[in-house]
């Protein structure tokens, strides 16, 4: 059977509907091909990490962090294995997300555009 595992499906439909008010901002303004027509999937295993919202076609990363990950060893390791496979990773604040989202927009779409 090809596909992702039912409960790896399930834990990502899971962080779909818990996703933080910072996640739905972001959501709402990259879902739907509204950077450069690209499109950007949410909550999706990359690996054996669950990454917030990734561009394939791209192989770009977005991830919103809360105060919990201020200086974490786990994300420097995640990224670090993200970086190995291919993929570029950007990574905002959630007061970023909320106070400045035109901003965080504008970092997407020069990393996408490159």
């Amino acid at each position: 059977m090809r596909g992702p595992k039912p409960n790896v499906t399930g834990f990502a439909r899971h962080l779909r509907i818990s996703q933080t008010q910072a996640e739905a901002k972001l959501w709402s303004r990259i879902r739907a091909r509204q950077i450069d027509g690209r499109k950007f999937v949410r909550q999706v295993p990359v690996g054996p990490y669950f990454c917030d919202f990734v561009c394939r076609e791209q192989k770009l990363v977005v991830e919103v962090d809360g105060g919990q990950h201020a200086d974490s060893q786990g994300d420097h390791i995640r990224d670090r294995y993200l970086t190995m496979n291919g993929y570029r990773v950007l990574r905002f604040w959630n007061n970023d997300v909320l106070g400045n989202i035109e901003g965080v927009v504008s970092v997407i779409h020069a990393e996408l555009i490159g």
